[in-house]
């Protein structure tokens, strides 16, 4: 009996059209619930304060920040490797996201179990110890599932949302989360924190961003998800990293935007180091940490929109230029803070360029070269940014212990000015006519 025809390219773009409307909302959905939780613990004030308190170390919040990324360095591969040959893949998105929360949830109850500060009283040195190794194991593992997310999760994204509605869905993902992140940031640090809610103030936010997370999960089981046409042959972990370096030397465009992109994320460098330099500054009550928070979550979605909206118009690469020429200036402001006032001027410019920048790199990723090799470039791109985040960190530790703050600032200044300079001369829009779907 004959083997019925595979659906053609022009039945996948039907089916995506015709649950459209369905597939726009979850996206929305799931943006708003689980980047409202994930922020909740990557934002650069409630957990590195929380470290910091435990350890009393500069260089223990980096290396955990580090450790983080280290299984997100690889992971990427495995997530390709596994859909790569798939014509739905829902479920193994589903899957990895699921247990990376679950690491949010492991946060919160080694913090619980450990780190607990009662008023009048610090937490021993003996639990802290464990509360902190608990804490770094639980990132560790979490940095592991994600890897394997951001690829399923993007390259699902790019099955369900067509090229010229990405940028105004993804910014409407990120303004959505960033309202509710706003809101739920400041009550966490002015209400949650600052009461001890729960016997740990820092434990019971992160529990809290364990249950909007799970919720957004199951808003995201409700995509209708359209058969692949465009598929690869079933290959190993190994094999897909093979594939990465034919990739980078048939396609110079993307191979340019490739190390553009990882020289720009060395600002993560930075990342966990931004509210500590405040410490220094001034005192970090639990409402101080709610309202950078909340500065950073709010001028990020705010501006996401505009971002996205130009990305559809105009393509990728302005949105890149343009926030990654806001990012390296934030680090050069940074520099001259002395007070409250300069750390939220420092978080509009930093929150403005942070969501744009990783917004444009990871949609910028999709547009260049074949459509079936869409799921090796985004683990290939997503290993590199990923390096930066396990190294960074560590190195940023270092120089801080070693050098001071200032130091820090100056060399992603620096690292973040030769990757504007390559974006700009080097790498081309990738819709005027960079793409083979062949």
């Amino acid at each position: 009996m004959p083997r019925p025809a595979a659906p053609t390219t022009s039945s996948a773009d039907a089916e995506a059209a015709a649950h459209l409307t369905r597939n726009t909302l979850v996206q929305l959905a799931h943006g708003l619930l689980g980047q409202t939780g994930f922020r909740l613990v990557a934002a650069p004030t409630f957990l590195p304060a929380y470290l910091f308190m435990l350890s009393g170390s500069d260089f223990v919040v980096g290396l955990a920040r580090s450790l983080q990324g280290v299984g997100t360095v690889v992971t990427p591969l495995i997530g390709a490797s596994l859909i790569g040959h798939r014509k739905r893949f829902l479920g193994v998105t589903l899957a990895s996201s699921g247990l990376m929360r679950l690491q949010i949830l492991g946060v919160a109850v080694a913090g619980f179990l450990f780190g607990a500060v009662h008023e009048g009283t610090n937490t021993s040195a003996d639990t802290a110890v464990f509360a902190v190794a608990g804490i770094i194991l639980f990132l560790a593992l979490m940095g592991f599932f994600q890897g394997i997310s951001q690829v399923t999760m993007n390259a699902l994204r790019a099955k369900v949302i067509p090229i010229n509605r990405r940028g105004i869905v993804s910014g409407a993902r990120h303004f959505l989360a960033g309202l509710s992140s706003a809101a739920v940031s400041y009550a966490a640090g002015a209400y949650i924190i600052d009461a001890n809610v729960l016997g740990n103030g820092y434990a019971s936010v992160f529990l809290l961003a364990f249950g909007i997370t799970a919720i957004g999960l199951f808003a995201l089981a409700l995509t209708r998800e359209p058969t692949a046409t465009n598929l690869r042959a079933r290959a190993s972990t190994m094999e897909t990293l093979r594939a990465v370096r034919p990739i980078l030397r048939e396609q110079p465009a993307f191979r340019r935007f490739f190390y553009a992109r990882a020289l720009g994320s060395c600002g993560r460098m930075a990342l966990p180091f931004y509210v500590l330099f405040a410490g220094t500054r001034m005192e970090l009550t639990g409402a101080t940490l709610g309202l950078l928070t909340t500065v950073w979550m709010l001028t990020s979605s705010t501006t996401n929109l505009v971002w996205g909206y130009m990305a559809d118009r105009q393509g990728y690469k302005i949105v890149m230029v343009a926030t990654l020429a806001c990012w390296t200036a934030s680090h050069v402001q940074l520099l001259f803070v002395e007070d409250l006032t300069g750390m939220i001027v420092f978080f509009v410019l930093m929150g403005t360029a942070s969501g744009g920048f990783n917004q444009s790199g990871q949609n910028m990723v999709l547009e260049f070269g074949r459509l079936e090799d869409i799921p090796i470039r985004l683990a290939a791109s997503g290993s590199a940014v990923n390096l930066v985040a396990v190294v960074g960190p560590f190195v940023g530790g270092l120089v801080v212990a070693a050098t001071g703050y200032v130091s820090l600032f100056v060399t992603t200044t620096a690292l973040q000015v030769i990757a504007l300079v390559i974006i700009i001369i080097a790498v081309p829009e990738p819709r005027r006519g960079h793409r083979k779907t062949e």
